[in-house]
């Protein structure tokens, strides 16, 4: 099975970036499309961002578009997220997983197997 560590979080203001990472181990990374996901205090996790195994197509949540950008690099097995603009309403422990396709990710549909999260702080 695939072993997940994000990293990247941090306390930032209001408009400034983070680039979160997620290293990856274990069985093939390039073979499993990726998602980000996040949890607020209080809230259930939610889909951020997805990309394809070969990076071609990504997905991304209304909340994040035009402002966070997943990528990934297959030889470093490690996938990113860039996010600008960040508001409060951003605030949260992220975390990255696998799927089978952008749309069974979209939908909640990962491995069980999560990393320990990142934790964004975005104050105003």
């Amino acid at each position: 099975q695939v072993q997940l560590v994000e990293s990247g979080g941090g306390l930032v203001q209001a408009g400034g970036s983070l680039r979160l990472s997620c290293a990856a181990s274990g069985r093939t990374f390039s073979s499993y499309a990726m998602g980000w996901f996040r949890q607020a205090p209080g809230k259930e996790r939610e889909f951020v961002a997805a990309i394809t195994w070969s990076g071609g197509s990504t997905y991304y949540a209304d909340s994040v578009k035009g402002r966070f950008t997943i990528s990934r690099d297959n030889a470093k097995n490690t996938v990113y997220l860039q996010m600008n603009s960040l508001k409060p309403e951003d605030t949260a422990v992220y975390y990255c997983n696998t799927g089978r396709s952008l749309a069974t990710l979209v939908g909640g549909i990962t491995s069980d197997s999560w990393g320990q999260g990142t934790q964004v702080t975005v104050s105003s």
